[in-house]
């Protein structure tokens, strides 16, 4: 059985801070649970969560994967950011011009984030979180679409893109120059697998699609670390 999207995780210094920032600008409701399981949860019970694990590890350099947050209007746009600032956020330069739409703000943990101006038809009907923007290749894509059986609804220019059956945050890749990786990811993907399905036949699949493993156990959590093509951490869940 085919591992689905469970989360996307943020190592943060501050885990309830940052989940408390999150749920506020996309209003996503904190989960019921133990005190070191910090979670946010979709309106729509097919989405991902948001899961916030504590980590002491310093950022370096830009992420790898944001978060593009959509608008209704110019009016929203303008509430988003100004919500966002409010709640912590700050203004960045990651090199865009000025006459693009969108605005670039980090979180309170200084990870990159957009909102992205009204109209964005690649974005449509998408929810809150129109897209996961990540820096990656091709080959990625493909791998991710493969992995968790999600269309490539983008494949041009060595860009790609995937969005599950049921619609929802695509997830994109921007194609070369990808920047080389320092340190671990800050933002990754964990899967889970429904009760009784083989953990160890998905692990097989997900390397024969191009994946490896990082050694044979796994973590206190019970999770077990993977690698995809680019060398991006994500976990593999036992089956619940």
């Amino acid at each position: 059985m085919t591992g689905q999207l469970f989360a996307i995780c943020f190592n943060a210094t501050r885990p309830a801070e940052l989940a408390r920032f999150w749920s506020g600008v996309v209003g996503w409701e904190p989960a019921d649970g133990p005190d070191d399981d910090i979670v946010i949860l979709p309106p729509d019970p097919t989405g991902f969560r948001v899961r916030f694990l504590a980590s002491q590890e310093p950022k370096t350099g830009q992420n790898r994967a944001h978060f593009d947050l959509t608008s209704t209007s110019p009016e929203d746009q303008r509430r988003t950011v100004a919500r966002a600032l409010e709640l912590g956020a700050k203004h960045i330069d990651v090199g865009q011009l000025p006459e693009e739409g969108h605005v670039v703000l980090a979180d309170p943990d200084g990870n990159e984030f957009c909102v992205i101006e009204a109209g964005n038809k690649f974005l449509a009907d998408t929810g809150v979180i129109g897209a996961l923007a990540c820096d990656g290749t091709q080959e990625v894509g493909y791998f991710w679409s493969e992995a968790l059986r999600w269309p490539l609804v983008w494949d041009q220019d060595q860009e790609t893109a995937i969005q599950s059956p049921s619609g929802g945050t695509k997830i994109t890749w921007g194609g070369p120059p990808v920047a080389p990786k320092t340190g671990t990811n800050r933002l990754s993907f964990e899967l889970a697998l429904p009760a009784g399905a083989d953990r160890e036949a998905e692990i097989a699949r997900l390397i024969s699609l191009g994946a490896t493993r990082a050694g044979s156990g796994e973590d206190d959590g019970g999770r077990v670390l993977m690698f995809d093509p680019d060398g991006n951490e994500f976990h593999v869940q036992r089956p619940r």
